[in-house]
């Protein structure tokens, strides 16, 4: 059984986490203007072919499609690395001690964010034809880190809640103060009711939109990966930066509702 001390010391970490979160630098402000000018030199055809990749990406809400990861792979990793035994369902992953989710998500972050860093440079080697592939391929990868987290956690991205949840995990990365006030308020009415999960859902306005997001917020970054060859330094640390920043989220955030679970069980 969980030490309740030990819990509630792991949730005022998250709380300042959270805190941290909310201040948005006057450059990261400034980062959203070049994508302005990015569209009017980006030739048409290779904006048509983010637009089919991002519109691909979108299908992710409503079946997981080619993004869902291999689950059973992921639960024999988890039960390789727990002290726990008897591991068969995802359900069951959610039963192991916090300390193992805090190490298998730390051993994950440092995987994916060795991962991003060597995309990002490969595909900074080319400009800005490559770029038109990088950010979709970045997100993808995102989202199949995001999903790895839920495991690890307990929570099953097959689950189209789940898949919402994992989005708004991308939407606060690279929200404003505000909306990242707005998103925890949602994130921590998601279980409370039937109702907060239909409000969740109808405020989810597309896949598009956090693309978008995510392109503007990457700024001046993902401007100097337009040099060919000299991107491909840009692209390593872009990337390098919004996997760490989506993992660090995803972990907290998964962190917190396991904790509040576990919370649950100790009052019954």
């Amino acid at each position: 059984m969980e030490n309740r001390e030990l819990l509630e010391q792991h949730l005022q970490e998250i709380q300042v986490w959270e805190k941290d979160q909310k201040d948005l630098w006057f450059w990261e402000k400034l980062g959203r203007i070049p994508f302005k000018l990015l569209d009017k030199m980006t030739p048409a055809f290779l904006q048509n072919k983010i637009a089919l990749l991002v519109d691909e990406l979108g299908n992710y809400i409503q079946s997981g499609g080619k993004y869902l990861i291999n689950e059973q792979a992921m639960i024999q990793k988890i039960r390789d690395h727990s002290s726990t035994q008897h591991i068969i369902t995802i359900s069951d992953i959610g039963q192991i001690p916090l300390e193992d989710m805090i190490s298998l998500s730390d051993k994950l972050q440092n995987e994916r964010v060795k991962f991003a860093t060597v995309q990002g440079a490969s595909t900074g080697f080319g400009g800005i034809f490559t770029l038109a592939i990088d950010i979709p391929m970045i997100l993808g990868t995102a989202l199949k880190t995001l999903q790895e987290i839920a495991i690890i956690h307990g929570y099953d991205p097959n689950d189209k809640m789940e898949r919402i949840f994992i989005v708004k995990c991308l939407q606060f990365t690279s929200a404003d103060i505000v909306g990242k006030e707005a998103i925890l308020q949602e994130l921590s009415t998601m279980n409370s009711s039937k109702k907060a999960s239909d409000n969740m859902i109808s405020q989810l306005q597309g896949w598009q939109e956090v693309f978008y997001t995510y392109r503007d917020q990457l700024g001046w970054k993902k401007l100097f990966q337009m040099i060919p060859i000299a991107g491909m330094v840009f692209g390593a640390y872009a990337n390098k930066g919004m996997i760490q920043d989506v993992a660090e989220t995803g972990i907290m955030l998964y962190r917190k509702r396991r904790i509040y679970e576990k919370l649950t069980e100790l009052d019954c």
